[in-house]
């Protein structure tokens, strides 16, 4: 199945209109013709199924057949992670996130950050093209990067958890939390949070935790934390 992604359709379109690149790669990479069907997320819950009436490589045109929306989970997880001094380190958590299943990422810049700059351009384009890969149909939200202080402060209704190294007093994840209830986990860089703003967390209603035994990297710890929430709520 190769599932295509378009944000700006939804029930009421009834047909669609591929960019130059897609058509490109609808008609020339995976040689469809006029009459093959596509299927298509708007990465808000519908999937589509739509036959190409125009197979053009500038200008790929299909019709919509049906549609179906597959109602999202009864819980919300949003990792707030702070960025890795290795790009690439956060887009394997990006992709891997996106595979398992999150709602929400948000980038924290902490004191002991080593990358502070982000771009989410190439971010955006490795969550999509994992949403696609795993044939999800909900398009996990990306947020600017954000001072930690600030985005503590923040108001969040569900379960909030602070993931830290320190030898004080936590909770094992899996044993903290609650089915089906929203989720935000703080995880911090290489460096870990400082002890100032583990206090302020604490303050902020976060509950400090533990993911293991052992001291996991940045992204690492993510995918845990993600696939812990998963496994809780099977």
């Amino acid at each position: 199945m190769q599932l295509f992604y378009n944000p700006d359709i939804d029930q009421n379109t009834n047909q669609i209109s591929f960019s130059k690149d897609e058509s490109r790669h609808i008609v020339k990479v995976l040689r469809k013709n006029s009459g093959d069907q596509l299927e298509i997320t708007n990465g808000k819950g519908w999937l589509f199924i739509a036959e190409i009436t125009t197979a053009d490589i500038k200008n790929c045109d299909a019709v919509i057949l049906s549609k179906s929306y597959q109602t999202s989970r009864g819980y919300k997880i949003h990792l707030a992670v702070a960025p890795t001094k290795m790009n690439d380190r956060y887009e394997w958590f990006l992709e891997k996130a996106t595979e398992i299943g999150i709602d929400t990422i948000t980038p924290i810049i902490c004191d002991h950050s080593e990358r502070k700059v982000i771009k989410n351009d190439r971010f955006e384009k490795i969550i999509q093209s994992a949403m696609k890969q795993s044939l999800h149909y909900y398009m996990p939200q990306l947020n600017d990067a954000i001072a930690f202080k600030n985005f503590i402060s923040k108001p969040f209704s569900g379960q909030k958890f602070i993931a830290h190294c320190e030898e004080t007093e936590r909770t094992s994840l899996k044993n903290a939390l609650q089915p089906q209830t929203d989720i935000l986990i703080l995880i911090g860089p290489e460096g870990d949070f400082s002890s100032e703003e583990i206090s302020l967390a604490m303050a902020s209603g976060f509950k400090p935790v533990t993911l293991g035994n052992t001291r996991l990297r940045t992204e690492t710890a993510a995918i845990v934390a993600c696939h812990s929430i998963v496994f809780c709520n099977e």
